[in-house]
């Protein structure tokens, strides 16, 4: 795949390991591919025989050999060290969610950006998933009219981290997608958790975050679900849209329903059914990864490095408001 520029994109993967491995395959299918940078011997064969790619054990030969972007998808607490030499080159990168693990760090990144002309994105997928941008589209249009709440369900049985909490896992997506529907970011927020394997490792958590027009939207994380759920719900005063993620059909569905208030005070409903909008079925990994290549040298208006700071903030929030709890557990 070519850049804007007209020329093949050479993409180097930092982190080879589970969610790594879903960018090279997607990479090399693109024909973007280029180099790989992994810590451990094994791996590093396995991605030089799997895809003949030149292959490196850190980040300085991988900055030599001066490829036209970075993506860095090694664990959350490594993102700082391994993106901050690449930044200050002045390279495209894309982080893997979350961006950082405190707020401090993902502002230092995008400062850092700015100085030395770096581009940086930030892997919050679902602001590339088709179904997410038509509901993007359906709010934008004024099609519910005034957003009134939103919610998402990420529920499932594991996986259970000891590193970060369920929300720190899990709910990333949802705050750059409720941001992202918004145009903006929360002005409060509130969170309640309960630790059940771990005294320090919350395994369900419940936040509300409030925006400046009234919009409320709440999210439900947990790894201790006995079954999938990944549902998203948008509430407006002329419609509502939900869509499901864990069911076999994945359809974008769109309520034509409502409430009013007559003259009397008195509360009608309005129904006018429900019908599935239509929108293409492309992978989000594909087109994350195309919007990266395409816009290597001109910067990233979508999921960029301030709005990964931004979610990064809403988590290290929420985070704070379950340690202000009396007994740390809500």
């Amino acid at each position: 795949m070519q850049d804007r520029s007209g020329t093949q994109a050479r993409i180097c993967v930092v982190g080879a390991g589970r969610w790594g491995q879903n960018h090279l395959r997607t990479l090399h299918s693109m024909g973007c591919l280029a180099g790989v940078v992994e810590p451990e011997p094994g791996r590093r064969r396995w991605a030089q025989e799997e895809y003949g790619v030149s292959v490196y054990d850190d980040v300085s030969g991988a900055l030599r050999a001066g490829f036209d972007g970075y993506v860095v998808a090694v664990p959350a607490p490594l993102h700082t060290k391994v993106a901050l030499p690449l930044l200050q080159e002045g390279c495209a990168v894309l982080i893997e969610k979350p961006m950082t693990l405190s707020a401090a760090e993902a502002l230092r990144l995008v400062e850092e950006g700015r100085k030395h002309g770096a581009r940086i994105m930030v892997g919050h997928l679902l602001l590339f998933h088709p179904a997410m941008r038509k509901i993007k589209e359906i709010i934008d249009e004024g099609t519910l009219g005034r957003i009134v709440y939103l919610y998402s369900n990420r529920l499932n049985f594991g996986k259970v981290r000891a590193e970060e909490n369920a929300f720190w896992s899990l709910a990333p997506h949802d705050i750059s997608l409720f941001n992202c529907f918004l145009g903006s970011t929360p002005v409060e927020v509130t969170g309640r958790g309960r630790a059940f394997l771990r005294d320090d490792v919350e395994d369900e958590v419940q936040a509300t975050l409030r925006y400046a027009g009234g919009e409320e939207a709440h999210i439900f994380a947990s790894w201790l679900h006995p079954f999938k759920e990944h549902r998203l719900v948008v509430v407006g005063s002329a419609g509502m849209v939900s869509y499901e993620d864990s069911s076999e059909q994945k359809e974008v569905l769109l309520y034509r329903k409502r409430f009013e208030l007559d003259k009397q005070g008195a509360v009608e409903s309005f129904d006018d059914g429900v019908e599935t909008v239509p929108y293409p079925h492309l992978l989000p990994l594909t087109e994350e990864l195309r919007y990266f290549v395409d816009h290597l040298r001109d910067g990233y208006e979508r999921a960029s490095g301030e709005e990964g700071a931004a979610v990064v903030k809403v988590l290290e929030q929420v985070g704070e408001r379950l340690e202000s709890k009396e007994d740390g557990r809500g």
